[in-house]
């Protein structure tokens, strides 16, 4: 399905080796994997909504292990702001 991205479950980085004194490369900063429930509240529209907006090619979907949709947090505030500078204008 377009839009999708398959999970691995390594979604939190699970923190810092330790001991190496700093000598390896900074570990990137684990992207914020959101349910459609939050998505919805954020934007005061149904979970459905959100799913559909997902198959519409709007949002990237994300599967964890289990199957259960997830979306990127980065996009969803972007289509957020999107959303908020349409209506301003």
């Amino acid at each position: 399905m377009a839009g999708e991205v398959a999970s691995t479950g390594q979604v939190d980085g699970g923190g810092a080796s330790g001991g190496g004194g700093g000598d390896g490369p900074a570990l990137p900063e684990p992207a914020r994997l959101l349910t459609p429930a939050e998505v919805a509240a954020m934007f005061r529209v149904d979970p459905k909504t959100v799913t559909r907006w997902a198959r519409d090619g709007r949002l990237t979907t994300v599967r964890t292990l289990g199957g259960h949709r997830r979306y990127l947090e980065s996009e969803v505030m972007a289509l957020l702001r999107a959303a908020r500078d349409a209506a301003a204008e």
